[in-house]
């Protein structure tokens, strides 16, 4: 039997335990078993009911304000079980500070994480306080939202009634994330070559709104990842990762990240997959299995997430990973989905050939418009060399994607 970050033993009834209290008040809430040594056997106490009033004064001294709690003697009146629940008074202090827990261990919240805990305390977030310049012009939002039906342009009651505009104090931090200048970080894109060492692409969309962020790095997607082949007289387009997939995932790193702390979210983009990694981890209150199930959302930036909802760039909210898994469900390599402490990453693979490197992907189009076709007539439709071409074909067919026809120099390769 172990500890985790909601659950911790103490053999014996210390002031040790109470910061512990503080922590599991301020997030997610947890236990803590009184009578359980360090290698997990119990070390049953010698009187339950005197332990029980131990901490409840203990608390009731040093915890401020009062935690929501419950004792209960446990394991046949050899344990005593403290169980905390997640507190709305935020933040609880222990002796004057305020703690959190770091996996197993409980540590003091830093000066971010307290103002954090200062806003969920007032039901506020981020996104609702006040925004540093109340200059603020809309013209990405404006167009996303006059395609939508009966809107003929933002008003100052539009603004209001879509949240970005609060009576009390003008312009909110979520109307600075959608105007056309903030001071925001973005998205950083990456396209690597065989190795990270090699970058082939670097694109940092910041410093605008978050729309067109969205669209920029979108862009750079589709010039990597989309492409045409021809079969007969049909041109048809092919997505060698879901378009729909990636845009749910970017749009949902933007709208569930923390936006008070300066990290980029990144965009990785393989020869095989693409990794989107967004700051924060976890809301409270949504447990990993929660998240990874779908259905539930428990957005970080409500507003935000509300109006990329309005305007089409997001599916309803909890559904995300749902739609993800959905655009996969008939492919071998699946989604990934990496939750962490302090961020969440998306892993989205290739479908199909997978396998094919960027140069591979480019014979293998010309092979899609027409075959069978010779090295030399190959080469002459690309900017590569012969004896790289000759190479390349060689690990198509290597990799069951193409065929020979016929030897020497006759010799013709097709799709298979």
């Amino acid at each position: 039997m172990k500890g985790n970050r909601q659950l911790e033993f103490k053999e014996q009834v210390t002031g040790r335990f109470l910061k512990t209290v503080s922590a599991f008040a301020n997030y997610d809430g947890g236990k803590i078993v009184f009578g359980i040594a360090d290698d997990g056997t119990i070390s049953p106490l010698e009187s339950p009911e005197q332990a029980k009033l131990d901490i409840e004064n203990m608390i009731n001294d040093s915890i401020s304000p009062q935690p929501d709690y419950s004792l209960s003697v446990t394991d046949g009146g050899r344990t005593v079980t403290l169980t905390v629940s997640p507190g709305e008074q935020k933040p609880y202090f222990c002796k004057g500070k305020a703690y959190r827990r770091n996996d197993t261990a409980t540590v003091e919240a830093d000066r971010l994480e307290l103002r954090r805990l200062i806003l969920a305390g007032q039901n506020l977030s981020f996104e609702e306080l006040k925004a540093e310049s109340q200059d603020l012009s809309f013209t990405a939002l404006g167009a996303a939202m006059r395609k939508r039906p009966g809107i003929a342009g933002l008003t100052d009651d539009i603004l209001k009634s879509i949240g970005l505009i609060s009576p009390k104090y003008g312009f909110n931090k979520a109307a600075e994330l959608l105007s056309d200048s903030n001071s925001y970080p973005g998205i950083t894109a990456v396209r690597f070559g065989d190795t990270e060492n090699t970058i082939r692409k670097r694109l940092t969309a910041e410093h605008i709104s978050v729309i067109s962020e969205i669209h920029e790095i979108t862009d750079l997607f589709e010039t990597f990842y989309v492409y045409e082949e021809i079969d007969g007289t049909v041109r048809k387009r092919v997505e060698s990762i879901p378009l729909d997939a990636f845009r749910e995932a970017l749009a949902n790193a933007v709208i569930h990240r923390t936006w008070d702390v300066a990290v980029e979210t990144t965009v990785f983009m393989y020869d095989d997959r693409i990794v989107i990694t967004s700051p924060g981890g976890l809301p409270p209150n949504l447990s990993k299995e929660e998240f990874l199930r779908g259905g539930i959302s428990v957005p970080r930036n409500r507003i935000l997430a509300d109006i990329l909802f309005r305007i089409g760039m997001i599916e309803k909210l909890g559904t995300g990973i749902r739609k993800i898994r959905s655009l996969y469900k008939n492919n071998e390599a699946q989604p990934v989905f990496d939750v962490m402490q302090n961020s969440i990453s998306v892993t989205l693979p290739v479908t199909g050939h997978a396998d094919m490197t960027d140069d591979e992907r480019s014979v293998y189009s010309v092979l899609s418009r027409t075959n069978p076709l010779s090295t030399k007539e190959i080469a002459g439709l690309l900017p590569f060399g012969r004896s790289k071409v000759i190479v390349l074909l060689k690990k198509l067919v290597e990799k069951d994607i193409a065929v020979t026809e016929g030897s020497g120099r006759g010799t013709k390769y097709r799709l298979r």
